[in-house]
């Protein structure tokens, strides 16, 4: 596989600030074909994108597999599934992103089916490499914070009006709601730090007048390690929460923003470009302990890994850069929070 072909399925917030970027500054893919049916978002793809083709809908795009090496598919959640399905069922490896069904159920079906067909499946569970994410996994690795307690999360925004997008409108059946948004990324997270859940309980409000599902929602969970995992999801907040808050034996750990990367990518930054991943300000994250406070320098957030990560396990059968058991995990925990909560 000297070049990877590449197809991207959805050019919203997914397909045109997270995957076609990723994809078209690594050397190792060419991005072939973008699918959108917005007659907006098509003409932007060929604008950003002249050499690619721009189809207006999967029967197209399918029609063609046989000139695709790898399917990315960044639409709205409750297609994730049947796309999958179609995509491998075409001879297509696949990369889904988050999450990767609306039901635990779904995504077991869609792992076996890869499997059977013999066809790489993945889940863009970008958060991994957030920069405050992947200075926390050290800080933490390196026993800075002794023995860790509490791990707190949180992932918040002032959008305090319903759009027309399928993010406000869809119900939870399809996906809908700020957990499904971003509790796989906040809950991936916690699993990849402290490991098995044990306990989990959640509290889904809907607080917009006439939100279809949950816009401002909260978990916690235990995990089998003893630590207790907190996290918070918000279209409401008009003052954020910290970001990370991690308690230990020996210090606490704090670092306040989202990672740059995706609000550079809206602004025209790509991969590669200088200061791409860092934050503008220069900010740091703290440790505070008996002994005082200590800046600790962020690293920079590099969502390129994943698909470095991909390359070798589509061309030379390498590990995958997230196992989709992981993110059937997540959606066991969400649908256990969604019961929970009820």
């Amino acid at each position: 596989m000297s070049v990877i072909r590449t197809a991207i399925i959805g050019f919203g917030i997914a397909g045109r600030v997270f995957h076609a970027p990723l994809i078209a500054a690594d050397p190792r893919y060419a991005l072939r074909a973008i699918v959108t049916g917005s007659p907006e978002r098509a003409r932007v793809a060929r604008s950003e994108y002249p050499e690619t083709d721009v189809l207006a809908d999967t029967d197209a795009l399918f029609a063609r597999a046989q000139e695709f090496d790898l399917v990315i598919i960044g639409s709205p959640n409750d297609s994730h599934a049947p796309l999958a399905r179609a995509a491998i069922e075409a001879g297509c490896h696949v990369v889904i992103d988050k999450p990767i069904a609306v039901t635990a159920t779904e995504a077991r079906d869609v792992a076996t089916v890869a499997k059977a067909a013999g066809r790489v499946l993945t889940v863009f569970q970008n958060r991994r490499w957030d920069g405050d994410f992947l200075t926390l996994r050290d800080v933490i690795g390196r026993g800075r914070l002794g023995e860790v307690f509490q791990f707190d999360s949180a992932f918040e925004w002032w959008k305090p009006d319903l759009g027309t997008g399928w993010k406000d409108v869809a119900r939870p059946d399809a996906g809908g709601g700020i957990l499904y948004d971003l509790g796989p990324h906040l809950i991936d997270q916690a699993l990849q730090l402290f490991g098995e859940i044990t306990d989990v309980h959640g509290e889904l409000d809907r607080r917009r007048s006439g939100s279809p599902s949950d816009d401002d929602s909260f978990l916690t969970l235990r995990h089998a390690s003893g630590v207790r995992t907190r996290l918070w999801m918000s279209a409401v907040a008009p003052v954020s929460r910290p970001r990370f808050r991690v308690s230990g034996s020996r210090g606490v750990f704090r670092s306040d923003g989202l990672d740059p990367q995706e609000a550079q990518s809206i602004a025209g930054l790509r991969p590669g470009d200088e200061g791409f991943g860092l934050h503008e300000d220069g900010r740091a994250a703290v440790i505070e302990g008996p002994e005082g406070v200590e800046n600790v320098p962020l690293r920079a957030g590099d969502h390129s890994e994943f698909y470095r990560q991909l390359a070798p396990a589509l061309r030379e059968d390498g590990p995958l850069p997230v196992d989709p058991t992981d993110s059937i995990r997540v959606l066991e925990i969400i649908e256990q929070a969604i019961r929970e909560s009820r």
